[in-house]
């Protein structure tokens, strides 16, 4: 098979995938298990509730958010019909709408965080120790750049 990938990196590559997948699906559980919103509305909702003013235009949250640009829109239809969001018109845009956090949407948020925060904790942070977590976070970061910058190129 070409190109050619080394063994260390194809396998980092693979135990990156896997871990994602069952973290997801491990912090996804425990939050289901404790009654509160799911791992994809919490991503949503953290990311309105970290923009200033709780919200952020729909381009925006889709660069904020781990889901394609039309699983993040039927996303924020549901939750716009919940009412833990809320669409509003971009006033200088006719065509823009921000996504803003509801107040139904900031006590979601706040009932699940414990159990979101210690299921990072927990899963993710006890494997690694803060040495870990700066060079994984650095490595990851450029990752991301590099897949940002291949996307525009």
């Amino acid at each position: 098979m070409e190109p050619y990938v080394c063994e260390g990196v194809l396998g980092a590559w693979r135990a990156f995938l896997t871990a994602h997948a069952r973290l997801i699906e491990a912090v996804d559980h425990r939050l289901a298990e404790a009654g509160c919103v799911c791992l994809g509305t919490c991503d949503v909702l953290l990311a309105l509730r970290d923009a200033p003013d709780h919200r952020r235009r729909m381009h925006e949250l889709a660069d904020h958010v781990v889901l394609s640009r039309s699983g993040l829109t039927r996303l924020v239809d549901r939750l716009e019909a919940e009412g833990l969001l809320r669409r509003e018109r971009c006033p200088n845009d006719r065509r823009g709408a921000y996504a803003a956090l509801t107040e139904a949407g900031e006590r979601a948020l706040l009932a699940a965080w414990p159990v979101y925060a210690a299921s990072v904790a927990d899963l993710f942070g006890s494997a690694l120790t803060e040495h870990d977590a700066a060079r994984l976070t650095t490595a990851l970061d450029r990752a991301t750049a590099n897949a940002v910058n291949a996307r525009h190129a």
